[in-house]
Order: structure tokens, then C-alpha cells, then sequence
């Protein structure tokens, strides 16, 4: 065979320079790799690789290090420019097979690098993949390669594609037209829009986040559009109506198990919500702040965000209640039972207080909700026979048509039955959760359920067990 090109030798290779300059931006701003790392959420050994030019990046983690690194772009075009170079050259680093699907190398600690998603459809899904030391990650994969391919149910709810209408979807300038000719839906534009974003809240807990995230993207453009002729309350009520699809979106991202961009837009919306002067929307954003905060574990930032927004909230509010429940839960993350069990408490004790409250914000807030955020932190705690029973309790008391949050519950009424010792039932109902986590793509449930997995190592020679991680085993990607 003859000698590898001279260019893509790892000394001179088009990754080597952007590596380098990685390394020299990121020195410039003073961070270590482990502190680059916590942002960007990989690891320091795996951005050292991206550095020494061992390793080539994926675009979504070069637009999380660019965002990170506040250079407007430059570490992003500079990932572009290396990859044209080496575009044709180097062999595809996703292959994804109808019969054995596989992942590209990732490593184990890499959770989710995809703020480049945030602002382009096209960079990349999340979906999860089992890594070859059987390590379960959230991974970026190419939209366009996935639909060249074939995947399995569980991503192809994830990508949006289980329909043709989701790949077909109308075109922006298309829906800015209807959005125009809204009286021939009976209303004004901003009504109309509405409307819609209530259609897509309720087909989210059915269908799942990737049916509804493209159409709440084109929405939120669909707005901006509209705004630039509109004045007065118009133009306010179509700045409010963003807001409000951007705290959706976030939502949305936040349920693929995509936090990078959650957190985009909610930080999106926060900035909005102060532009429209709704205090009730502005605190309820903050109060998100917090519950994604507790989505990811964060030790440090929950309580005080969740503490923000109590803040911000008018005082007895429903929405200092909200806050007050997401506080609960990052009290049991630290470890403070006695707080956490009081919050929860509290928010009981306000719940006939807080029914009367005018606010649109938090409505769903009752007190089922309120005794699933105490199971969570009972889970947390260690108690996990009295978080089993409530989250089973919960269930029961669902509405029909709440697919998703079902699915949600069961997983994690899965990890909780797990950590109680009974290995059967948590099997039987982890099953149960994987059929949903299938037909929604929701990372909130593939996330549980690698826990569950995990869990249930001690007992897999138990044929309910065996048959749960066979079945969760599938439904996923696979490292080549």
C-alpha cells in the first residue's frame, strides 16, 4: 500500500492546527482543560486528544468550545475550514446499519456536546449509544446520515423521522404567509400561533420531543419575522409568544437529553422574558433554570437558582411554590433530607393557596406533582422502597393521554424498585418504560433506564432481568 499523504499525518494534519489553536484560545482565557471540560461536558482527556490533533472533533463540540470560549465563531470556522480540507480524504465517522447499528468512537464520559444544535437543525440528534466497555452516552450523530441509514425505533422517534410529515415539513417563508392570512383560522396571527404551540405541548407527551422540536424552530422564525412590521401590543404579545416557544424549545432539548442546548434556550428566553416585563414569566424561567439544574445534578447551582426564582416570584405565589418544589429536589441531591422533605412540605401546605393564582404559569403544579418530586428525592436519599411505591402511586393517577411523563415515572420507579432489592419488579417495569422510551425518543427515560441497567448488574443472571437488558441493549446504538 502506498504511503499515507504527508498532509494528514497527525504532526500536520488539518485537526493537529485546530488543536492548536484550541489549546492556544483556551490558555488565553485562563481555563484548564478540566474547566473547559465541566462547560463543554467531555472530558480532559478527551479534549486533550482534540488538542494534540489525536483525535478529530465533532462540530458539535467544536461550536461548544467556541460558545464556551466567547470567540464568535472563530473556533467554529476554523472546525469548518479543517474539515472541507479533509472532506473526501478521511472515512465517514458514523456508520449507521439497518441490521447492526454503530456509533463513531466517543468517549465514556462525553455526555452531550450539542450546542451547535441549537441553532442548526441539520449539526446533529442526540441519541443513546452503548459504548463498547458498556458505558451508556447521549451522542451527536449526523441528522442526514441517520436517514441514509436505518436506525432502530428508539432513535428514529429521536430524530423526528417515524413520520414523513416531520421530514417534510413546510418551509419557514411558507408558515410566515398562513401566519399573515391567520383570519382564515378564525383569529389574528399571534391567537393562531398559539393555538399551535398548545397543539404541540400536548402531541410532546404523546409523540415525544422530536416531533415537536422542528415545528416550535420554525415558530419561534416564523415570529421573529412577524415582529419586524409589527407595533404597539402587537409587536409586545409576538415578543411574549417567543419567549414562550423558547422556554418550550428548551423543554423540548431538555427531554432529548440535549441540556447543551436546553440551556441555550432557556438562557434565550430568560433574555426575552425581561424585554417583555412579565415578571411571572421571567421568574417561571428562572424556576426552569433550576429544575434542568436538577436534571443534570448540578450540586452547586440548583438551590441557588431555585432560591432566584422564589425571589423573583411574587411572595405565596403558585410560582414560589414551583421554585420551592425544584429547591426540594436539589436539597436531596446534597444530601440535606430534613430540607428537602420540609420544601416539599411547604409547597403541600401552599397548594390550596396557590390555586386561586391568576398566573398561566405552573398550573399543572398539584399534588401528585409535588409527591413525585418527593419520590425523586427519596430515590436520592437512599429510600428507595418509599420512592418505589410513590412514583407507582403517581402512575396510576396519570391522565390517558400523558405517554411520555408515564413512561418517565415507570423508569424511574424501575431504579427506585432496583435500589429496594427487588430485581423482578424492577425488570417487569423497566420493560414497561423502554416500550415508551421507544416510541417517544425521550432521553429523560433512556437516561433512567441506564441507571436501571446498571442496577441491576448483581441479578443478571435472573430471566427477568436478562430479558430487560437484552431488550434495553437493542434498542440502542452501538459503538463500531
Amino acid at each position: 500500500m502506498g504511503q499515507r499523504p504527508a498532509e494528514l499525518t497527525p504532526e500536520k494534519s488539518p485537526w493537529h492546527r485546530w488543536g492548536a489553536e484550541l489549546r492556544r484560545t483556551r490558555e488565553a482565557r485562563g481555563l484548564s482543560l478540566e474547566k473547559l471540560g465541566q462547560r463543554v461536558h467531555a472530558t480532559r482527556s478527551y479534549l486533550s486528544k482534540l488538542e494534540r490533533g489525536v483525535q478529530p472533533p465533532s462540530r458539535q463540540i467544536a461550536a461548544a468550545c467556541d460558545r464556551e470560549l466567547d470567540v464568535c465563531g472563530a473556533i467554529l470556522r476554523s472546525w469548518e475550514k479543517a474539515e472541507a480540507e479533509v472532506r473526501g480524504v478521511s472515512a465517514p465517522r458514523v456508520h449507521v446499519s439497518s441490521t447492526a447499528p454503530d456509533v463513531s468512537k466517543t468517549p465514556p464520559d462525553l455526555v452531550s456536546v450539542l450546542s451547535g444544535q441549537a441553532t442548526s437543525d441539520d449539526a446533529g440528534i442526540c441519541v443513546p449509544a452503548r459504548l463498547r466497555d458498556g458505558t451508556v452516552v447521549f451522542v451527536a450523530l449526523d441528522r442526514r446520515d441517520l436517514l441514509r441509514g436505518g436506525v432502530g425505533i428508539g432513535a428514529a422517534a429521536a430524530i423526528g423521522t417515524a413520520t414523513p410529515a416531520a421530514a417534510d415539513s413546510s418551509s419557514v417563508p411558507g408558515l410566515v404567509r398562513r401566519a399573515r392570512s391567520s383570519a382564515a383560522y378564525g383569529g389574528t396571527p399571534v391567537e393562531h400561533l398559539k393555538r399551535l404551540r398548545r397543539l404541540l405541548i400536548n402531541s410532546d407527551n404523546m409523540l415525544g420531543p422530536g416531533q415537536a422540536l422542528k415545528a416550535v424552530r420554525d415558530h419561534i422564525e416564523v415570529i421573529k419575522e412577524l415582529r419586524r412590521e409589527a407595533s404597539g401590543s402587537d409587536r409586545h404579545d409576538l415578543m411574549e409568544l417567543q419567549t414562550q416557544y423558547a422556554e418550550f424549545a428548551s423543554w423540548l432539548y431538555q427531554d432529548l437529553g440535549d441540556f447543551n442546548s436546553a440551556r441555550f434556550w432557556l438562557d434565550r428566553a430568560f433574555d426575552w422574558s425581561h424585554t417583555v416585563g412579565d415578571g411571572d414569566l421571567t421568574s417561571y424561567v428562572m424556576a426552569r433554570k433550576a429544575q434542568l439544574a436538577g436534571e443534570t445534578r448540578d450540586l452547586v447551582d440548583v438551590v441557588d437558582l431555585a432560591e432566584a426564582a422564589q425571589r423573583l416570584a411574587r411572595p405565596r405565589s403558585r410560582l414560589a411554590a414551583v421554585a420551592r418544589t425544584y429547591e426540594s429536589y436539589g436539597h436531596a441531591l446534597r444530601g440535606e433530607a430534613s430540607e428537602s422533605q420540609r420544601a416539599i412540605d411547604d409547597v403541600h401546605g401552599a397548594l390550596d393557596r396557590v390555586a386561586e393564582d391568576p398566573s398561566p404559569w405552573g398550573v399543572w403544579l398539584n399534588s401528585q406533582y409535588v409527591e413525585v418530586h418527593r419520590a425523586q428525592g427519596l430515590e436520592v436519599l437512599g429510600r428507595h422502597d418509599q420512592a418505589a411505591d410513590i412514583f407507582m402511586s403517581a402512575i396510576k393517577a396519570l391522565p390517558e393521554d400523558y405517554h411520555r411523563d408515564r413512561g418517565v415515572y415507570l423508569a424511574r420507579a424501575a431504579v427506585a424498585h432496583a435500589g429496594a432489592g427487588v430485581p423482578e419488579q424492577a425488570a417487569t417495569v423497566g420493560l414497561q418504560a423502554l416500550t415508551v422510551a421507544e416510541d417517544t425518543g425521550s432521553g429523560r427515560i433512556f437516561k433512567e433506564l441506564s441507571r436501571l441497567d446498571k442496577a441491576l448488574l448483581p441479578w443478571h443472571r435472573q430471566a427477568d432481568v436478562a430479558e430487560f437488558r437484552t431488550a434495553f441493549n437493542a434498542a440502542l446504538l452501538h459503538e463500531a
